[in-house]
């Protein structure tokens, strides 16, 4: 039996990885499969934890940090933090709140919000209670008429930015959901696609390739059509190839976030931490370039923008903390994140993310 939300945060949840055994406890089996899992043997999704530990921080000294602060201005907005929410589906798997609790909390701390297309709560009731900036996370649907309807209902909700997120024209194989015997219960779906049309079956036999789902996978010429249909700034979710990235920008993107899926889509991809360096130098400046996957303390934060990132998504790390404390939960672990990148900034020299660059990381010996 699940335990219930806490209602106050414990002295003892110190960092964003002590709210997990809290989340664990108080989700389903499948929920928590869903959540925690990755794609086939999830060396991705590990990677993406273990690279930031391969990027050593260099200690500098009697640096001056009067008018310090973590302003960050992208694209038209004006953020506290360089820390966004990335778009999670069906977040009232965690809280019976879901991605309403989790928007007030980005609201209560200055920090902008990536609404899923799958979020289990209206993309028009998300924004009625929001406070701060939200973004929302597109995919193309097969029914591209549906898709422009979302595009259409997005911009009129007062949504800032389109998050297009390319790198998973279908799901990999997640081996804890299957296990788990993972179904949505009922009173949880994908409330923004009601209505969508259902694609036809897949011939006899067919397992991905030749199926409806395959044929009608989104393509460039998809991006080029989106670009026509609104004026709201696209990024790109998903950006892993240099070639891919300038591909993007030469197509009409405003931003990239170079990410791997939080390792739940193909396995055996490098962390996205990894892959960020080639990314920014493809891009050169033309557009921001953010990334996630394995964010958890601040000083990730600090190591992504060294390499180039303008900023960065966190995601399984405040759904834990939803699972266990609702809103309060959710803010308390943007609290954290911000208080420890401060931290790694005053001890590293630098009072502006302005002035965070690559001479905050350690040169590595050769092996």
């Amino acid at each position: 039996m699940a335990l219930p939300p806490l209602e106050q945060i414990p002295a003892s949840v110190a960092a964003l990885g002590d709210y997990e055994a809290l989340a664990r406890e108080r989700m389903s089996e499948g929920a928590w499969a869903y959540f925690s899992g990755g794609a086939g043997d999830e060396w991705t999704l590990r990677e993406n934890l273990a690279a930031f530990t391969r990027l050593p921080l260099r200690s500098r000294a009697l640096r001056e940090l009067t008018g310090g602060h973590t302003g960050t201005a992208l694209l038209g907005l004006d953020l506290a933090a360089p820390i966004l929410l990335a778009p999670i589906a069906f977040q009232r798997l965690a809280h019976p709140d879901g991605e309403r609790a989790a928007v007030m909390a980005a609201g209560a701390l200055d920090t902008a919000m990536v609404v899923s297309t799958q979020a289990s709560v209206s993309l028009e009731e998300i924004a009625q209670g929001a406070s701060g900036p939200l973004w929302f996370q597109l995919y193309i649907q097969p029914d591209r008429a549906f898709t422009a309807e979302l595009v259409r209902r997005a911009e009129e909700a007062g949504y800032r930015a389109l998050v297009v997120t390319v790198d998973a024209p279908v799901n990999g194989a997640r081996n804890r959901e299957q296990r788990s015997g993972f179904v949505l219960p009922p009173g949880v779906e994908a409330v923004n696609l009601r209505g969508m049309r259902s694609l036809p079956p897949a011939p006899q036999g067919a397992l991905l390739l030749g199926t409806p789902l395959a044929e009608t996978a989104a393509v460039w010429p998809d991006l080029e059509w989106l670009r026509g249909l609104t004026r709201l700034p696209i990024v790109l979710k998903g950006i892993v190839d240099p070639a891919d990235a300038r591909r993007g920008v030469a197509a009409g993107a405003d931003g990239i976030i170079v990410s791997n899926h939080g390792g739940r889509a193909l396995d055996g991809v490098p962390a996205a931490i990894e892959l960020l360096p080639d990314v920014c130098a493809a891009v050169d400046g033309a557009v921001p370039v953010l990334m996630d996957g394995g964010v958890r303390r601040g000083i990730d934060v600090l190591r992504a923008l060294a390499l180039g990132a303008k900023a960065v998504l966190v995601g399984r790390p405040y759904v834990y903390a939803l699972a266990a404390a609702g809103a309060l939960g959710v803010a308390h672990s943007i609290r954290i994140l911000r208080a420890e990148l401060e931290l790694a900034m005053a001890l590293t020299g630098c009072a502006q993310v302005s002035a965070i660059d690559r001479s905050v990381l350690m040169a590595r010996s050769p092996v």
